[in-house]
C-alpha cells in the first residue's frame, strides 16, 4: 500500500509540473527561459540530477545543446550531438521514439562526449521534441546513478515534450508576427519621412503634385512588395504544416497581416491624409476576413454594419486589429458544429457624435466571462482598446457579444503612446 500510494504521489506532482509548466510557458515570451524552465522542471519531476534540450540544426545535421539544468560552465550552447544513431539523442531525433539508457557503463553502441563521463553520467532518457514541419530537437534527462525508468516516467516526459513542442511554436508564430509588425513600422516612419519631404516641396507650388504621386505609388508598389514576401512566407508554412493547431496559428497570423495591409490600402487611397472613413474600412475588412475563413471554414456567415465614422490612422490600426482578433476567436471556439453567424457593426453614439460604438457578436455557444483569459488575443484586444481611451465589456447570453466604446472627437490626443501589438 505505501508503494502504490508513493507512486500516485508521484504521478500527480508530475501531472501538476507539467500544468504549471504550461501555464508558464503561455505567460513567457522569452523561449530561452521556457527551454531553461523545462529543463529545471524535467529534473526535478524525475528526481535526476541533469537535464538538457537540444536543437536541431539543418545545415549541420547535429544536436546543439540549448539549454539544460545541473551542468558545469561549457556545456550549454557548446556541445554537440550528431543527429543519428550515434548518440542516444540522435537515436531518438531519428527515429521518433524514447531513447532509454538505464547503464551507459554497460552499453559500448554510443558515442558520447567528453562531458558525460566528466558529470559521472550512468542513465539517460531522450524523448523528441516535435515541431510543425520538422522536430525541433530533443529532450534528455541525465543521471549520475543507474536507474531502471518505468513508463509512468517515460510517459511524463513524453507528454512534457509535446507542451513544450507547441511553446516553442507558438514562440515561432509570436516572433513571426513581431517581424512582421516591425516591417510595417518601419513602412509607416519611411511614409512619414517622405509626406514631411513632400509637405515642404509641394507648399505654395502645385506643379510638385506630380511628384507627389509619384513617390506615393513608389511606397504602395514597396508595401505591398513587403507583404507579398509575408504572405508568401505564410502560404509556404501552411503547406508544410499539418497540426490543426499549427494552421490555425498561422491562419490567425494571415488575418493579422491583412487587417495592416488594408490601414495601408486607405491610407493611400486617401491621399496620404491622417485619418480615413472607419465604416468603410471596416466593410472592406469583414470581406476579406471571411475570404480567409473560407479557404477551410465556409460554414460560418461575416456580416458587417456601419456608419461613416472618420478617425486617425492610428485607431483604425488599433481597432482593426482588436475586431480581426475578436472574429478570429468566434471563428475558433464558438461553433462547434461549424455553422453560425457573426456580426460586426459601428454606430455613432450621442447627439454630438462624439463617441462611437463597435460590436462584435456571434450566436454560437458563449463562454463565461472568468473564462476569458483562456482565449488567445484577448489581452491583446483589451490593450489596443485602453490605448484609443475606450472601454471594452463582454455579455453571454445566446452566444457572445463585445461591445467597444471609444471616443471620436480629438482622436489623435489620445495617441501619445505608440500602440504595441
Amino acid at each position: 500500500m505505501v508503494g502504490n500510494a508513493s507512486k500516485v504521489c508521484k504521478l500527480l506532482r508530475q501531472q501538476a509540473a507539467i500544468a504549471n509548466f504550461g501555464s508558464f510557458a503561455l505567460r513567457q515570451n522569452d523561449l530561452m527561459k521556457v527551454l531553461t524552465e523545462a529543463a529545471r522542471v524535467c529534473a526535478d519531476g524525475l528526481d535526476v540530477r541533469f537535464s538538457k534540450i537540444c536543437r536541431y540544426r539543418e545545415t549541420d545535421n547535429d544536436l546543439l545543446i540549448e539549454a539544460g539544468f545541473g551542468w558545469e560552465a561549457g556545456v550549454i550552447g557548446n556541445v554537440v550531438s550528431r543527429a543519428d544513431e550515434s548518440s542516444p539523442q540522435g537515436r531518438a531525433f531519428i527515429t521518433g521514439k524514447p531513447s532509454i539508457c538505464n547503464d551507459l557503463r554497460k552499453d559500448n553502441m554510443f558515442e558520447l562526449p567528453t562531458f558525460y563521463a566528466a558529470h559521472g553520467i550512468v542513465s539517460t532518457v531522450d524523448v523528441l521534441i516535435k515541431g510543425a514541419y520538422q522536430p525541433y530537437g530533443v529532450l534528455e534527462i541525465d543521471n549520475d546513478q543507474q536507474h531502471d525508468y518505468d513508463e509512468h516516467d517515460i510517459n511524463f516526459l513524453t507528454a512534457f515534450a509535446n507542451v513544450l513542442a507547441e511553446a516553442v511554436a507558438t514562440s515561432e508564430r509570436t516572433a513571426l508576427l513581431q517581424t512582421t509588425i516591425e516591417q510595417m513600422r518601419i513602412l509607416v516612419e519611411d511614409k512619414d519621412r517622405l509626406v514631411a519631404q513632400l509637405n515642404v516641396l509641394v507648399h505654395g507650388q502645385e506643379r510638385l503634385l506630380d511628384q507627389k504621386k509619384i513617390l506615393a505609388e513608389e511606397l504602395q508598389h514597396r508595401v505591398r512588395n513587403n507583404l507579398q514576401l509575408v504572405y508568401g512566407m505564410l502560404s509556404r508554412q501552411l503547406e508544410e504544416t499539418s497540426d490543426e493547431v499549427g494552421q490555425r496559428g498561422l491562419r490567425a497570423i494571415a488575418r493579422r497581416v491583412s487587417t495592416l495591409a488594408q490601414v495601408y490600402d486607405h491610407l493611400l487611397g486617401s491621399e496620404m491624409s491622417r485619418t480615413t472613413d472607419f465604416g468603410g474600412y471596416l466593410t472592406s475588412l469583414c470581406l476579406n476576413l471571411a475570404e480567409i475563413q473560407a479557404v477551410t471554414d465556409g460554414a460560418i456567415l461575416l456580416t458587417c454594419e456601419s456608419d461613416a465614422i472618420t478617425l486617425d490612422l492610428d485607431t483604425v490600426t488599433a481597432l482593426g486589429i482588436a475586431v480581426t482578433e475578436l472574429v478570429t476567436n468566434s471563428f475558433d471556439h464558438a461553433f462547434s458544429d461549424g455553422d453560425g453567424a457573426i456580426t460586426v457593426s459601428a454606430r455613432h453614439e450621442g447627439d454630438d457624435d462624439t463617441m462611437a460604438t463597435l460590436t462584435v457578436r456571434d450566436d454560437g455557444s458563449g463562454f463565461v466571462p472568468q473564462d476569458e483569459s483562456k482565449r488567445h488575443g484577448l489581452g491583446l484586444v483589451r490593450r489596443l482598446v485602453e490605448q484609443v481611451r475606450g472601454t471594452i465589456s463582454v455579455a453571454s447570453d445566446h452566444g457572445t457579444v463585445w461591445t467597444i466604446t471609444f471616443p471620436v472627437a480629438a482622436v489623435a490626443d489620445s495617441l501619445a503612446v505608440p500602440i504595441s501589438v
